[in-house]
């Protein structure tokens, strides 16, 4: 008799800009979602695929809980309260150097109410001394019921083997999600727009990033590799001169940084062919929200 197959769908929830991203990054062993230090960096649901040995966890990397300021920010919380209600499970992630606030307590109140299983998870111990994690750890064991907790910096990787190893306790009886070896479920444009939009909102000042989306038109065959045509789409003419910089150079700098990391993704040569547009308003316009997949 064969041993039980484990799975489930994991849900990562904290609040924006405690590291879900990049957590979701270092398990999934490769890059499936756009890490930067702006608020809003994922705007939907991003899976990460992580296997074992009879075991698979699907994290679904969630846009942070936060309260709606237009048509983008209710989509995102929407897609929050969805997927939570789907989920087997909870990654809760906390940050371990700053405080414990109303905004984690307003997630553990959520996580209590859906009776999910809890594994906690203190992250960004790099960033910290002893004293404030010993504090982390202290403060958020008090907020859930929890099977078990680790102090990690997925930045480093310091703890994430630990973590890894215990991802089963969430999991039970369940098929297989996903093949061997695949990290995600996301399209190839849907990885071009994360990977360009991680680019911008790196080299960009902190007000823009809330007004940037990435629209991919296009991958098709290069000479030698593969060839992205995409916009970066914003609300004003003042922003669109910034995202081109003087001279063409910002975009440029841009496409440089994106054509490396999507080259490291797919393993082939990989040009972009960037432009910005102006649409007024798009994160309040439902046919601009449905065609940016949010």
């Amino acid at each position: 008799m064969s041993a039980l197959y484990r799975s489930g769908l994991v849900a990562l929830a904290g609040r924006p800009n405690v590291g879900k991203s990049t957590l979701a990054n270092a398990l999934a062993g490769r890059q499936v979602a756009a890490v930067s230090p702006r608020p809003q960096t994922t705007r939907r649901r991003i899976t990460a695929v992580v296997h074992g040995e009879g075991w698979q966890a699907v994290l679904l990397d969630l846009p942070g809980f936060q309260r709606p300021a237009d048509l983008l920010t209710e989509r995102m919380q929407a897609t929050v309260d969805r997927n939570l209600a789907d989920c087997d499970a909870a990654l809760f992630i906390v940050n371990a150097a700053e405080p414990i606030g109303g905004g984690d307590r307003f997630i553990a109140e959520r996580l209590r109410a859906a009776r999910l299983p809890v594994l906690i998870v203190v992250n960004q111990v790099d960033r910290a001394d002893p004293a404030a994690i010993a504090a982390a750890v202290e403060r958020a064991s008090a907020l859930v019921d929890f099977v078990a907790l680790h102090p990690v910096s997925a930045r480093t990787g310091d703890g994430l083997a630990a973590l890894r190893d215990d991802l089963p306790l969430l999991l039970s009886g369940g098929p297989r999600y996903f093949p061997e070896g695949m990290a995600t479920d996301q399209t190839d444009e849907e990885l071009a727009a994360e990977i360009i939009r991680e680019a911008a909102l790196l080299r960009l000042r902190q007000e823009l990033p809330h007004a940037l989306a990435v629209d991919v038109d296009e991958i098709a065959p290069a000479r030698a590799g593969v060839l992205v045509r995409a916009a970066l789409v914003v609300e004003t003419e003042s922003q669109k001169a910034i995202v081109v910089g003087r001279g063409g150079a910002m975009i440029r700098d841009i496409g440089t940084a994106a054509r490396s990391a999507l080259a490291r993704l797919w393993g082939v040569d990989v040009h972009t062919d960037l432009t910005v547009k102006v649409r007024r308003r798009w994160r309040d316009d439902e046919a601009m929200l449905g065609r940016l997949g949010l």
